[in-house]
């Protein structure tokens, strides 16, 4: 239930706070008050759009709270668990809108994107607008109306959820059994392909060592002579190598070793050197021996890199990715040779999925049909009550025949209407008058509101076109709705204020730098001066107030 809201430079409303009660709220005052900016606010904290033109004139930005009793509320208790923003039996709510254009929006103090407003604000309000009834025409709508009745929300979901597996595997399907009426080329040149690689049978890593084994085999004269000239250098020249310079050093050094200790370290090094050329040495004569010059080992490893090299042109990748494309090739290869296998496997699988769509989908429709029936007989009398006495309602449900498999269901799902004795049964969408077509929507709201799930209920002007002894039973049907659940009904109509439990009045001061709007909750004795008001204009009368006292004693 919907407990208090505060709004902040909203339009033309400087500072509100309100408290809310249960039962049914209305909510009045003269033309261009600004009766709806309280739905209006409702609206933008449960995540509809906004733009910087709501925000107050001077003002840097609109602030929207608004407050929850969720001890019967358990499926926005639920929501607020899951998403780890739960404070108990109780919710805030609360929009930020800037000047420059951007938009924070709060749930229990967690910041939180418009889409968690809309999908939490879906369990906690719903709001019907004055032109609402509009869009009772459009089948889609009329076929959730009746799945809200009907509490199908479960089956509605499984029958979707099987019908788009059903849908995208059915297109897989397709796609393979073309590919397999046309795969005989195919088949044939990825055997060529896949055959062909695996001739090649190269390895990941091997063009790289084939490459440096190339370097090598192409400059062996120059490795040995280089190698050669080293070993000379180093140890083998009689005269001048590197080894004997060293000998020589070192046999220099020792003969004053005795003179000074601190050229120990020196001779040290030097005897180490000469050691270590001596191992280079012996390194670079095994290198010699490991040497090969075998031209015919040369030849091979080009012919070798040469195919290589043109088969990766051919397939416009670099040679490592070749063994990763026999893969690919090679699955795709088995995949047309078994072609049949899988289609045959895939076929299995939608059967699978169509048995289970039909037996969701038909129970759907037999729940719906039930479900119908009873729709019809409520919704039909409350239109008669409504000022249409020869009115009857009727859903068109339209039969299966097995073939028509949709997301929704294996139902068309039409409302009609006949408004006279001998009439045929009309789609509403045929009805001229947007007053009848307003009322059979009240009806139906009435009805849903039965077993709606949500414990606040917004009318805005729904009762528009609406009059005389017809406005006292909508404002009768709106009170029984408000003794099960909590209504705030924005309303012109005496009839109907006069049956509120709560009576909220929205006035408007204006001087010549500023308008303001306000929301006052009334007094037993203020609500006769409204009511009184509201019958007789702005000039109250003892015959109005007395009207007013009879109309809310009456209401009790």
């Amino acid at each position: 239930m919907l407990t208090h809201i505060t709004v902040r430079d909203y339009t033309i409303v400087d500072r509100l706070e309100l408290d809310l009660n249960p039962g049914m709220t209305a909510m009045t005052g003269e033309t261009g008050a600004g009766k709806s900016i309280l739905v209006d606010a409702l609206g933008l904290a449960m995540g509809d759009r906004a733009d910087i033109g709501i925000i107050r004139t001077g003002a840097k930005a609109a602030e929207i709270s608004i407050g929850f009793d969720l001890s019967q509320a358990n499926d926005a208790l639920e929501w607020l668990k899951e998403h780890s923003m739960d404070s108990g039996d109780e919710c805030i709510i609360r929009r930020l809108i800037s000047r420059e254009g951007r938009s924070k929006a709060f749930i229990n103090n967690h910041p939180a994107p418009m889409q968690a407003l809309k999908e939490l604000g879906e369990t906690l309000v719903d709001i019907h607008g004055q032109h609402q009834h509009q869009s009772l025409v459009k089948r889609a709508i009329q076929r959730q109306l009746l799945d809200d009745y009907a509490g199908n929300q479960t089956l509605v979901k499984q029958t979707y959820d099987c019908y788009q597996q059903w849908k995208k595997l059915s297109a897989k399907f397709r796609h393979l059994r073309d590919a397999a009426a046309d795969s005989a080329a195919r088949i044939e040149l990825l055997r060529f392909q896949v055959d062909e690689l695996e001739q090649l049978n190269l390895s990941a890593d091997e063009v790289a060592g084939l490459n440096q084994e190339h370097d090598r085999l192409a400059n062996a004269g120059k490795l040995l002579d280089i190698t050669n000239l080293t070993i000379n250098l180093l140890y083998e020249s009689e005269e001048n190598s590197a080894h004997q310079l060293l000998n020589r050093a070192q046999h220099e050094l020792g003969s004053v070793l005795d003179l000074d200790p601190g050229l120990q370290n020196a001779s040290k090094l030097i005897n180490e050197a000469s050691i270590q050329t001596q191992e280079a040495a012996d390194e670079l004569r095994q290198y010699l021996d490991r040497l090969d010059l075998d031209p015919q080992r040369l030849q091979w490893i080009n012919d070798r890199l040469s195919s290589i090299y043109e088969i990766s042109r051919k397939h416009h990748v670099r040679p490592v990715e070749l063994p990763e494309l026999l893969i690919k090739l090679s699955a795709e290869l088995e995949s047309l040779d078994n072609s049949d296998d899988h289609l045959k496997k895939m076929q299995d699988d939608l059967d699978k999925l169509q048995q289970q769509y039909f037996q969701s989908a038909k129970l759907l429709g037999t729940k719906r049909r039930k479900a119908a029936l009873l729709l019809n007989k409520k919704v039909t009398s409350f239109v008669q009550e409504l000022g249409m006495p020869n009115a009857k309602f009727e859903i068109e449900i339209g039969s299966a025949d097995g073939k028509n498999m949709t997301a929704h269901g294996l139902e068309t799902i039409d409302y009609m209407i006949c408004t006279n004795p001998g009439q045929e049964f009309k789609l509403l969408s045929k009805i001229a008058s947007g007053g009848e077509l307003s009322r059979i929507s009240l009806a139906i709201q009435v009805v849903l509101a039965e077993t709606t799930r949500i414990n606040t209920l917004v009318y805005d002007e729904v009762d528009t076109g609406i009059g005389g002894p017809t406005a006292e039973i909508v404002g009768k049907l709106l009170r029984a709705v408000g003794s099960t659940r909590q209504v705030m009904c924005v309303t012109h109509l005496p009839q109907v204020a006069a049956q509120a439990h709560n009576h909220l009045h929205v006035s408007k001061q204006a001087d010549k730098t500023s308008t303001v709007t306000g929301i006052t909750p009334l007094t037993d004795e203020d609500r006769i001066d409204e009511i009184a008001r509201m019958l007789g204009g702005v000039k109250l009368t003892k015959q109005s107030r007395a009207h007013a006292v009879e109309m809310l004693d009456t209401a009790k």
